[in-house]
């Protein structure tokens, strides 16, 4: 999917607001579903909003959203999704930045 390899470039470029907003595209057209598949974008994005809060030295705020980026991209919960192969080379990737 272009959405997340745009995403984990732009991770890797340190921009990390316009990483949430490059996987926003696949996210807000489902985001109404409670499904794990839905819910796991709605980690990732965490995932860039914690890191750009970080870099802003906003700790504090910065560890609440982990705690929803851990939630959301469970790897049990990632394993029964559409495009599970993909979600789980989203984690790795995510969990060494």
């Amino acid at each position: 999917m272009k959405e997340i390899e745009k995403f984990k470039s732009l991770i890797n470029e340190q921009k990390y607001y316009e990483a949430h907003e490059a996987l926003e595209e696949l996210w807000f057209p489902i985001r109404y579903k409670k499904d794990d598949y839905c819910l796991a974008l709605k980690g990732f994005i965490n995932g860039a909003v914690c890191l750009e809060l970080h870099k802003r030295d906003k700790l504090k705020q910065s560890q609440n959203v982990y705690k929803t980026y851990l939630k959301h991209t469970n790897i049990s919960k990632i394993e029964k999704t559409k495009n599970e192969k993909e979600l789980k080379k989203l984690k790795v990737f995510m969990d060494k930045n």
